[in-house]
């Protein structure tokens, strides 16, 4: 994970998007992480004939290579969905920039790379508004130093330090538990001692 996000911001105003939104069931069937861009939004991207909406911004110029999602309060919401977060970085989303994020789909997001600033209501609204234009707008998430820069602003934004090091770290609770490797085995080493005592007895 770069210590920075940098690209294009979409701005998607709309509170309560859950994860069956961002990743309808129907797109659940694989066995592995691939392909799952396309059911990203699938029902707010295409119609039910499989054309693209023309009101929906990511289909749109420029938006459709936007790296950076502006968002309602409350995103991520519902189901605990992992594919959700892998639909979204496998459509191009890098940073995704909200007032509130569901707990789990935090977590996830935070495991696969995809960073979630936490911004006031205000901050929000104002880059909300400037990524509205025709032109489109390019944003800098910092993580190191959280802050969001937009031309000359320096927005800053909340991250907790687990989430932050595991960003600038590139970790994940895989790396995590390694570092306890010679506990574990040392634990597994003292139940099979146990186990022993038990069947001598």
């Amino acid at each position: 994970m770069p210590r920075t996000v940098h690209g294009l911001a979409a701005a998607l105003p709309l509170a309560n998007v859950d994860t069956d939104v961002i990743m309808p069931k129907r797109f659940l069937i694989t066995i592995t992480r691939e392909g799952l861009a396309d059911g990203t939004f699938a029902d707010l991207r295409f119609r039910d004939d499989d054309t693209p909406r023309t009101d929906f911004v990511l289909n749109t110029h420029p938006w459709h290579e936007a790296r950076i999602l502006i968002v309602g309060d409350n995103f991520g919401c519902g189901s605990s969905r992992e594919h959700a977060v892998w639909g979204l970085v496998q459509l191009g989303i890098q940073g995704i920039i909200g007032t509130s994020f569901a707990g789990i789909f935090y977590d996830n997001a935070r495991k696969n790379g995809l960073a979630l600033p936490i911004v006031s209501h205000e901050v929000r609204d104002q880059l909300m508004q400037a990524a509205s234009h025709e032109d489109g707008v390019n944003y800098t998430i910092d993580i190191e130093k959280r802050v969001i820069r937009h031309g000359e602003a320096k927005l800053p934004f909340e991250m907790d330090d687990a989430t932050q090091t595991a960003h600038l770290e590139g970790r994940n609770d895989t790396l995590n538990s390694l570092e306890f490797a010679d506990a574990i085995r040392k634990f597994e080493r003292g139940l099979g001692e146990r186990h022993r005592v038990r069947v001598i007895q």
